[in-house]
């Protein structure tokens, strides 16, 4: 039994195909098959259910799954603890964003970043952010930047900014003929729409409309930010979009009006998170700082660390 071996198996609990298991471990399917037959054969049970379409872990699979994920969280302390001993500053550092956050974002740290740390290998993760709470706690993420609250004790929480939603419009639209701040309250009886389930976006979103008397548009989920750009353009209907979604450098688009909200304007939290016991807190911090340095119109969150 390995490392390697254990890395497999948790990926195929995880993906559920020994494809997707496969490229995500980066190596052949082949290979990872016939490692998985060797580490049941020397288990002497039983892993994986195998059928054309799929890969199941069996009950005693799951629990041998739990016990292969602790001991490569383990395994991620004893690398952590190697890279703290030397220069930060020069080695790699794996960091996590979700889709509604990563391509606004990165455009204005990114030069930030690469000026302050010149001999970094920032490696950025995008996923959902329940994929990203899970690599974290794994120790395959160094950090991740999430929406707040993540209510984790296992995760320090370093707070960034606050970044308003705006009501994008299609051009003709009843609220489309002014461009000044709107009420909430506009929202009453609108129908929104809205991402798919698993995008931390929706939830805010489904809040915002609970409050406001507003509605999902039933019959349409999108899965992704642009597609609801593309959707409201198309006049299909109203949404709700995060105020870096509509700044530069993202073009504006010529069939939609987008109009602020009066104060208190809805909003999303943003924060930083790492585990407690990680050994490059101190220069996590100090990444933090630089991912803190957005627009203006961003309000940032703090006190730093160390305040």
């Amino acid at each position: 039994m390995n490392l390697r071996e254990l890395e497999y198996l948790v990926a195929v609990g995880d993906y559920g195909h020994f494809g997707r298991a496969a490229a995500a471990c980066n190596v052949s399917q082949p290979t990872l098959s016939t490692q998985l037959k060797k580490l049941e054969e020397q288990l002497g049970v039983t892993l994986i259910e195998r059928t054309p379409r799929q890969a199941t872990l069996t009950p005693v699979g799951e629990l041998i799954a739990a016990h292969a994920r602790a001991a490569l969280r383990e395994v991620a302390g004893i690398t952590d603890s190697a890279r703290a001993a030397r220069d930060p500053e020069s080695g790699t550092v794996h960091v996590g964003l979700f889709p509604t956050l990563a391509p606004y974002l990165l455009p204005h740290v990114v030069g930030a970043l690469r000026e302050r740390f010149p001999h970094l290998e920032l490696l950025l993760v995008e996923e959902k952010s329940a994929v990203l709470l899970e690599q974290l706690r794994e120790g395959r993420l160094d950090a991740a930047l999430l929406a707040r609250p993540q209510r984790d004790d296992s995760l320090h929480e370093e707070p960034l900014f606050a970044e308003d939603f705006v009501l994008a419009l299609p051009r003709g639209h009843e609220l489309a003929g002014e461009s000044g701040p709107v009420d909430v309250g506009v929202l009453a009886h609108h129908d929104v729409l809205l991402l798919d389930e698993g995008h931390c976006l929706r939830d805010q979103a489904l809040s915002v409309c609970a409050g406001a008397g507003a509605t999902e548009r039933r019959g349409f989920r999108a899965t992704s930010l642009e597609t609801l750009r593309q959707m409201v353009a198309a006049r299909v209907g109203i949404t709700l979009l995060p105020r870096l979604a509509v700044e530069a450098p993202v073009s504006a688009s010529a069939d939609i009006v987008i109009r602020p909200f009066r104060p208190p304007a809805p909003r999303r939290e943003i924060a930083m998170y790492w585990r407690r016991s990680h050994p490059l807190a101190d220069f996590l911090g100090d990444l933090a700082r630089v991912f803190r340095t957005v627009p203006e119109y961003l309000e940032r969150r703090g006190p730093a660390l160390g305040d």
